[in-house]
């Protein structure tokens, strides 16, 4: 196993939850890719834990669907496909929608400036050209957003589902063609926001997720051919 994920030790929680989370983030993130089997022994091995938690992890995340048990062969990476995609962008297109109305209604001057200055943070990611840099500053720039809508139970379902969302974005933002429409759609948004324009911002977001979702869609095919 060549991966390059490592355990991220909380002291705090229980080390199951610790090979969960650890386990759960290199799939999102793509470092246990596709298909890809998991073997309790090197898991175990690379992560310094008995087999064990390997399992119960195992088990949580296929309830998630993010692993498969195959008959006879065990556990591999569930491959991300055209209904799983699909699913998370409708809910998310739907409440990302609600959460741009919020920010429209409830952004203040402070808010405002940490819109600026995510943006400045994500159009020097995209001079740059480093993927997961692009990737961090553009999820900062949408936490901005969430965090506008001073609705926590809002941000929470946001989060779930961005993590979802992880495996299919990386794809999106390693296509180097699409960061520039990234860069406009994103100013887009943030001068509806600025004017505080309700419907404008609605129609920027949108936009924004159909892009993502057409683009994805296209590299799911290709994969499959």
């Amino acid at each position: 196993m060549g991966n390059s994920f490592d355990v991220n030790m909380n002291e705090y929680l229980p080390l199951r939850d610790v090979v969960f989370n650890t386990l759960r983030q290199a799939i999102l993130k793509g470092e246990l890719a596709p298909g890809e089997r998991l073997m309790e022994i090197q898991l175990a091995e690379k992560l310094g834990v008995s087999r064990t938690p390997i399992r119960e992890a195992i088990r949580k995340l296929e309830l998630e669907g993010l692993v498969l048990m195959i008959p006879r062969k065990g556990a591999e990476v569930a491959k991300i496909s055209e209904k799983s995609l699909k699913d998370v962008l409708e809910v998310r297109r739907s409440l990302e929608e609600l959460a741009i109305e919020l920010a429209c209604q409830r952004i203040s001057d402070t808010d405002m400036e940490d819109m600026d200055a995510a943006q400045a943070a994500f159009r020097d990611a995209i001079a740059k050209g480093d993927a997961m840099e692009i990737a961090e500053t553009d999820e900062a720039y949408h936490d901005v957003i969430y965090n506008c809508t001073r609705n926590t139970r809002l941000v929470q379902i946001l989060n779930n589902l961005r993590e979802q969302m992880y495996r299919f974005r990386l794809e999106y933002i390693k296509d180097e063609d699409k960061r520039q429409i990234l860069l406009i759609e994103h100013e887009k948004i943030l001068k509806a926001l600025r004017s505080r324009h309700v419907a404008e911002a609605r129609a920027a977001v949108r936009e924004h997720i159909d892009n993502q979702e057409i683009t994805v869609l296209k590299k799911l095919k290709e994969q499959e051919e």
